[in-house]
């Protein structure tokens, strides 16, 4: 008997229908893959049964029961959580009160401190981050950590059936096979647990059986170990996805167009000097906490540089003097990793938000043409494909995959010659991500110098000409693309052998 079964789940944000009659059988002790493109339904679907969202009609049943959770706090009661995409933590709060909130244990109508802190303790040594610790404000902590207490606050409350909306999007190789770890345990305990990823391998490695969704409705479901990659990718994109990356014609290496030397911005970032070239995609891999998005940041003048140097177009500066709107002034663009934290104005429309960079082309003595703007809103969101019936629709509306399109075409919409991208497909499906692919290639192809940090290895393989290697706050020396294999790169993020005496 199913732990959970929804029939014909229908739900509609205004023109938008994000569920068209999804029907999902879930079993206890089963791990569930929900696969889709972005706006595929599948953080709606995750939304409706962890009550945060309530569906315009259909049916559910928990136990052979009706099941209509009025709120996330119902359903939790019920013995279902929910593990975030976008993260929903209390950043001014500790560790701990985010780990137990709404389950904080009390004496006497007061709450009980320290058994809050042994309960954070327990559950974040699961991943083995000594940095996590119960009483550290959450705002502290990077992204992939912030992540790392999402995850546990969903555990500590020992749920019958978790939720988890993309759970690894930040998450490093170490933390991701301690994750798969507590998964593979929650099955053997009989827990069910309902997985949305948009990394097939994850998929294949962690679960049991699959549903795709395809615009709203579920077109096809069964064990995973009968299924191909090739299979699913289709009946996500209603179509075969022969290549997902470009073909990379070889280029003759342009001018150098950014230099960076012996960048210092600690505590992490301890030392990094490379050259990035005009018509160049140039990779830079590491580890969590390795410093690579600290790099990014001081050269963009959004961390202070403690010593270095940084040449930009023919302008020499110290690294501490580099403040962000000078990068946009130089024709510098940045996309952070945290695109609802700091990559986006989540509140604002797309226009706003694409063209908030370079308001120039429709705007006269400090008055905005509305028509002017929404025309070139539009023409980015069309080459990008961001799905959404208006540019004035606000972006917090559209999924984490559309919203990282809105903020790749800020950057087109600015005209940058520079790209400085931390995790660009970051949240993104495949569909969507052999289209930010060709469109690195199409930038680049047009002179455009890019400098892509990735956790993913195999898009630094497919993307990148020259590859780089961040471990422990030094950078190595830059290599051609076809120098590396994958076991080089982890070699060297792990330190083994790393060279930081040169770059070219």
């Amino acid at each position: 008997m199913p732990i959970l079964r929804l029939s014909g789940i229908k739900k509609r944000f205004g023109a938008t229908i994000a569920l068209d009659g999804v029907d999902i059988e879930l079993g206890p002790g089963q791990v569930h893959a929900v696969i889709g493109e972005n706006g595929a339904g599948k953080s709606t679907l995750m939304n409706v049964i962890s009550g945060a969202v309530k569906p315009d009609s259909g049916e559910m049943q928990l136990d052979g029961r009706p099941y209509q959770p009025s709120s996330p706090a119902v359903a939790r009661d019920h013995g279902i959580s929910l593990i975030h995409q976008e993260l929903s933590l209390f950043p001014h709060l500790s560790v701990a009160e985010n780990i137990i909130m709404g389950i904080e244990p009390a004496r006497r109508g007061v709450m009980d401190f320290e058994a809050a802190r042994k309960r954070a303790l327990t559950l974040t040594a699961d991943f083995d981050h000594p940095e996590i610790r119960p009483e550290a404000q959450v705002r502290s902590l990077p992204i992939a950590l912030r992540q790392v207490v999402e995850i546990c606050r969903a555990m500590a409350s020992n749920a019958r059936i978790v939720l988890m909306d993309e759970p690894t999007s930040s998450l490093q190789g170490r933390d991701v096979a301690r994750l798969f770890g507590l998964i593979r345990r929650l099955r053997d305990d009989g827990v069910c647990v309902v997985y949305i990823s948009h990394f097939l391998e994850e998929v294949r490695e962690i679960a049991d059986s699959y549903t795709v969704l395809r615009d709203g409705t579920n077109v096809s479901s069964g064990t995973i170990s009968d299924v191909t990659d090739d299979e699913l990718i289709a009946q996500m994109v209603g179509r075969p996805v022969e290549m997902l990356f470009p073909d990379r014609p070889a280029r003759a290496a342009g001018e150098t167009v950014l230099e960076v030397t012996g960048l210092c911005a600690p505590p992490l970032l301890k030392e990094a000097s490379f050259r990035l070239r005009k018509g160049e995609v140039l990779g830079i891999a590491g580890l969590m906490g390795s410093g690579r998005t600290e790099l990014v940041r001081a050269i963009f003048g959004l961390a202070p540089g403690d010593s270095g140097t940084i040449w930009v177009n023919g302008y020499l500066e110290q690294a501490h003097r580099a403040r962000p709107a000078h990068r946009i002034s130089q024709g510098v663009g940045y996309i952070s990793e945290d695109r609802q934290g700091e990559g986006l104005a989540l509140a604002m429309p797309i226009a706003d938000n694409i063209t908030m960079t370079r308001m120039s082309d429709f705007s006269r003595s400090g008055w905005i043409n509305r028509t002017r703007q929404r025309k070139q809103a539009e023409k980015w969101a069309n080459r990008i494909a961001i799905r959404t019936r208006d540019v004035m629709e606000k972006v917090r509306r559209l999924s984490g995959g559309n919203q990282q399109k809105v903020a790749l075409a800020r950057l087109l919409h600015q005209n940058v010659a520079i790209l400085l991208l931390d995790e660009p497909t970051r949240g993104i499906d495949i569909g969507s991500k052999a289209q930010v692919y060709s469109l690195i290639e199409d930038l680049a192809a047009e002179g455009k110098a890019i400098l892509m940090i990735s956790s993913y290895i195999p898009e630094l393989f497919g993307v990148c000409d020259r590859l780089a290697v961040m471990s422990r706050g030094r950078l190595s020396e830059t290599r051609a693309i076809d120098q590396w294999t994958p076991e080089s790169v982890m070699q060297a993020a792990i330190g083994a052998g790393i060279k930081t005496d040169g770059y070219n």
